[in-house]
Order: C-alpha cells, then structure tokens, then sequence
C-alpha cells in the first residue's frame, strides 16, 4: 500500500511539474510572439509568404524536437514563436486597415483567450482520457491540408470558411488532447507541451479572426 501510495505521489508531482513548466513557458513564449508581431507591424514588415513560412516553421519544429531534452530546445522554442510572431504581424496589420478591424481583432483574442482557459480548465478539472481526439485529428489534419490545397484552384467563399472553422475545431481538439496528455502523465517534456499549446492557440486566433471577417465581408 505504501508503495502505491509513494507512486501515486511521485506521479502527481511529476503532472504538477509538467503542467507549471508547460504554462510558464507558454505564457513567455506568447508574451515573445507578441512582441515580435508588434514590431513587424511597427515596421511594416510585408508578409514573407507561404513557402518561407512553411519552411521556417517546420524548419524550427523540427530543431525543437530533436533538442526537446536539452537548453537548446527552449532556444529552438523562442526561435519558433518569435518567427511566427513575425508572420502574424503582417496579418493583423492587413485586418487593422479595414472597416473595424480593432474591435475584430480584439475580438479574436478575447474569443481565443477564452477558449483556451476553457478548454484548459475543463481538461485539468475532469482529467479525462482524451486520447478518442487522436483519430479525429489525424483525419482532421489531413482533411484540412487537402482543403487548403484545393483553395488554392477553387476560390469559394464556402471553402474558406470550412478550412477557418475547421482549423478551429481541430485547435481546439489538440488543445483538449495535449492538456489531458499531461494530467494524466503520458506527456513529461514541457518543451514539446508547450510548441503544441502555442500551436493551437496561434492557428485558433488565426481562424477566428478570418471568420469574424468574413462576417465582415473582408
């Protein structure tokens, strides 16, 4: 019985310490990204476009993971959201130049702030088993890769908001996923927790902020 009982301590410390390094670093890294997307639109910095993009964000990714174990992964983790910082500034800029595009930016945030410690809150409180989201975001990834594709022939309104509402949803599943992940124990590197966090959140805000202009027939 006291063997048990020491596992089960030893196991609950390990979850409380992955979950405060996990949102330490988030709330840093979010802080950072922000900066960075502060500067590029204090600058004017122009979008650097979906290949540059693409290739810097799994470019980093992948340094982070092969350095998940050591400092030089929270040095990969800073590089990534500080780039991706980067890319969001041009974005925000372009919604801020349009008819109420403040109140649709802010909007986005409050939307996707809220969201997160929702989903944050109820993953830590029920410490439910999620791991039935692994079948529906795989599927949901490649699902949302194919529709992006198809954007790029097929210029529907429709298909856009699919592809925003989607990445939503799926945001908001991964966010459930790695939460659960790491109160039930099965995820201890806060390195890879955080990059997944900030992730989902980056890609919730994104979709948000495209649907609430849609509305706006921006």
């Amino acid at each position: 019985m006291r063997y048990t009982d020491a596992i089960s301590t030893q196991k609950s410390q390990v979850v409380n310490k992955t979950l405060r390094n996990t949102y330490g670093l988030l709330s840093v890294t979010l802080l950072f990204s922000a900066l960075t997307a502060a500067l590029s639109i204090a600058w004017q910095l122009p979008h650097p476009g979906i290949i540059i993009t693409l290739v810097g964000f799994y470019g980093l990714l992948f340094l982070t993971h092969k350095f998940q174990n050591s400092s030089l992964g929270l040095v990969c983790v800073f590089a990534l959201t500080g780039f991706m910082g980067l890319t969001l500034g041009p974005i925000i800029s372009y919604y801020l130049n349009t008819p109420n595009g403040s109140s649709m930016v802010m909007s986005a945030l409050g939307i996707t702030g809220i969201a997160f410690l929702g989903l944050s809150a109820y993953a830590v409180t029920s410490k439910k088993d999620f791991s039935f989201l692994n079948g529906f975001i795989v599927v949901g990834f490649f699902v949302l890769i194919a529709a992006m594709i198809a954007s790029f022939f097929i210029q529907m309104p429709a298909l856009n908001m699919f592809i925003s509402a989607g990445f939503a949803l799926f945001s908001a599943a991964v966010i459930l996923w790695q939460t659960g992940e790491i109160v039930r124990g099965g995820e201890t590197n806060y390195i890879l927790a955080t990059v997944n966090l900030y992730v989902s959140i980056y890609n919730m805000f994104i979709s948000i902020l495209s649907l609430l202009g849609m509305s706006n027939d921006d």
